[in-house]
């Protein structure tokens, strides 16, 4: 039995997670939110972790109702992610692993969406839609690497997401994806967006730019100097948010069923902040069962980033013998999935 404690703070969620042979003993996580209209920047985002960081790591003690000997290991997010949060985790990272005397782990921070979501769904071997604010992945386990069969060219889901929130005024309060997967619910009709599905890739970045155009017609006018042209069709939010998510959902779904067929795969799994979006899921869910699949799915305790994904990561790894010495506990912005050495499964 493995006792781990992970800290994740590669982006705006800083959280704790504690867990003991795969039992859930506490996930506490606090989200820096900026007003409407803005997003989060590295320093400020790395000040409000820092404030909140010591509070947590006292707080997921005290729910899991152990002390610090208690603990086997600590583990951090080594990367992806931005550089001044993630400092955050690893600085306390490795206070923490010297004053309590304890081993320590940098875990890759998309491996532990994956091996978070594992767990708790049960799935065994799935393909793996991995969609978030910074990352948008399509991947499958082979030869002890999860390895990614598609990807973004451009811009992440869940950024294309924000960035619309942003231009509408969205609030960001408990996140601006969520706001618009609420909005799109009202939605009456459909506008024909660009669809760009490059082989197994997907790219969002001339999508946004085109809704932004529509949502803001007077802007694209004035862009063009032409005042004699027709008035610009106007939508509304509602219609504009219900047409962004049915356009990029369908082309995740797309790469996502053309990687089964590949891999000859029954199973999905959606990890990743956006995963927590019930019309993603419904539109997998029925891909997945006109091929006589099944799709797996967790709610915003864990789809969302958190602690205990990185505690548990870090378990799966300290139990396989992964070491990792003090000097070589940094952290980096680009750490690909298929860098990681997957040496705890003998699938």
């Amino acid at each position: 039995m493995v006792c781990a404690l992970g800290i994740e703070g590669s982006a705006n969620k800083i959280g704790i997670g504690i867990i003991n042979d795969g039992k859930v003993l506490a996930n506490v996580r606090r989200t820096y939110i900026t007003p409407p209209g803005e997003g989060f920047l590295p320093k400020e985002t790395a000040k409000h972790h820092r404030e909140a960081i010591l509070a947590l790591v006292q707080a997921s003690l005290k729910e899991a109702q152990l002390q610090p000997s208690d603990l086997d290991v600590v583990c951090y997010t080594k990367g992806p992610g931005m550089a001044p949060p993630l400092l955050v985790g690893a600085i306390v990272a490795r206070t923490l692993s010297l004053l309590w005397q304890k081993p320590l782990l940098g875990v890759n921070h998309c491996v532990g969406h994956i091996e978070m979501g594992r767990l708790i769904t049960g799935a065994r071997n799935p393909i793996v839609l991995y969609v978030s604010g910074g990352n948008t992945q399509v991947i499958a386990y082979s030869n002890k690497r999860y390895r990614i069969f598609g990807e973004t060219i451009d811009i992440a889901v869940g950024n294309c997401l924000d960035r619309f929130a942003r231009i509408i005024k969205l609030s960001n309060d408990p996140s601006p994806g969520y706001n618009i997967e609420q909005l799109a619910k009202q939605g009456q009709q459909y506008i024909k967006l660009p669809y760009v599905v490059k082989g197994m890739d997907v790219s969002f970045s001339g999508l946004l730019s085109h809704i932004e155009e529509l949502a803001e017609p007077n802007k694209r006018r004035n862009k063009r100097k032409k005042p004699d042209l027709e008035p610009e069709p106007e939508y509304s939010q509602a219609d504009l948010c219900y047409s962004l998510q049915e356009t990029i959902f369908a082309m995740l779904v797309e790469i996502t069923e053309r990687a089964m067929a590949h891999c000859e795969s029954n199973e999905v799994l959606i990890v990743g902040g956006v995963g927590c979006n019930e019309r993603l899921q419904q539109m997998m869910r029925i891909m997945c069962e006109e091929r006589e699949g099944k799709l797996f799915a967790t709610d915003e305790r864990y789809c969302i980033d958190n602690g205990l994904m990185i505690a548990h990561a870090g378990a799966e790894m300290f139990k396989s013998g992964t070491e990792m010495p003090l000097e070589e506990a940094f952290v980096t912005q680009r750490y690909r999935t298929d860098e990681v050495l997957v040496n705890w499964r003998d699938d």
